[in-house]
């Protein structure tokens, strides 16, 4: 896959209007309002062109049914029970309304290995929403088959791997592990991680499993749930993240921003991090994603897309690396799956 180039474009980077978010005006009101309009005049300018919008995909959403489809259809895993509103229509009226175009929904916990629900949704929106199934690393091999079934039979175009979902003791570099990473690989459908605790916990697992599967894509998940660095752990966890980008099938998902800022939104820390990814992996590896529903109640939909484009100009990227992250990057290691969504 060729890297695209960035366009030789200059930026004037200066904070509208001089704003602190810890700053109040002289009528006493907090400047936290300016800054939203900063963040939203910034989102204007990255997305408006003259040649139409570009298309906005969101990487990684959740959805489940509402208690009412759980008590007729859809079941939720016991004990998973959501506190969260999840079901589809939700997430629908939130795209409208932050101008997203399709999105990649990950199989929730809530519905654990059950994928029905995705799945109605999957054949309900088809031309709107791409499906990442959930792996089965049970012992007895059965969910290397359930994988199979899944993106054969109901059309879903990544697995997530859940490294807490192995039996007690097992790693992701088992047997059944570089059995379903290799099925994915051979099946044409990227692998996520989800490393919760930690990338350094999981971190010669990916390794291995790269080194071994290097036909296989890998998205990492939320950043690998790495932190802006504060201290010696988390400085080797960032800078393994980064050297990560050496394996060409890893992307790395821009998203879940409130589980990886220490600040609140719109997240400025992160502002020092994504140019760094973008300089290891190249702006064609790195994907947005909100962490819908989860994301709603942190700072808002509409909001998770609008902070992006302020992060990145207040990290000196060029609108052409903004357009890859927010929907270009997706689009292309899936086929331009949306390209066909009316605008």
């Amino acid at each position: 896959m060729a890297s695209p180039g960035f366009e030789p474009e200059t930026f004037s980077v200066q904070i509208l209007f001089g704003l602190s978010t810890r700053s109040n005006n002289s009528n006493g009101s907090s400047s936290e309002s300016k800054l939203t309009k900063a963040i939203n005049m910034y989102s204007i300018s990255f997305f408006s062109t003259g040649e139409g919008e570009p298309q906005v995909i969101d990487s990684h959403v959740h959805v489940w049914a509402s208690p009412q489809e759980a008590e007729e259809k859809y079941p939720y895993f016991p004990g998973q029970e959501p506190s969260l509103t999840g079901h589809v229509d939700f997430l629908l009226e939130c795209m409208e309304e932050a101008g997203v175009d399709g999105a990649l929904i990950v199989q929730p916990i809530n519905h654990k290995f059950d994928h029905s629900y995705v799945t109605s949704v999957l054949k309900k929106f088809p031309s709107k929403f791409v499906g990442c199934c959930l792996a089965n690393p049970a012992e007895d091999g059965s969910g290397i088959k359930h994988l199979e079934d899944l993106v054969l039979k109901d059309g879903y175009r990544a697995v997530r791997f859940n490294p807490y979902l192995w039996p007690s003791g097992e790693k992701m570099t088992n047997e059944i592990g570089k059995a379903l990473f290799s099925k994915a690989g051979e099946l044409g459908v990227p692998v996520g991680f989800m490393c919760m605790k930690g990338l350094l916990l999981h971190l010669q697992e990916i390794e291995e499993l790269c080194t071994e599967f290097p036909s296989t894509v890998v998205l990492l998940d939320h950043l690998a749930f790495c932190k802006p660095p504060k201290n010696d752990d988390e400085r080797q966890g960032f800078s393994e993240l980064l050297k990560l980008s050496r394996f060409p099938q890893v992307y790395v998902k821009f998203s879940a921003l409130f589980r990886v800022s220490r600040n609140p939104y719109p997240y400025e820390d992160l502002s020092h991090v994504l140019p760094q990814l973008v300089s290891s992996y190249g702006a064609h590896r790195i994907m947005w994603g909100s962490d819908f529903p989860y994301v709603v109640a942190e700072c808002g939909y509409k909001e998770a897309r609008e902070a992006v484009s302020y992060l990145a100009k207040h990290g000196h990227l060029p609108p052409s690396a903004t357009e890859w992250i927010m929907g270009k990057t997706i689009m292309q290691l899936f086929d331009g799956k949306w390209s066909s969504v009316a605008n």
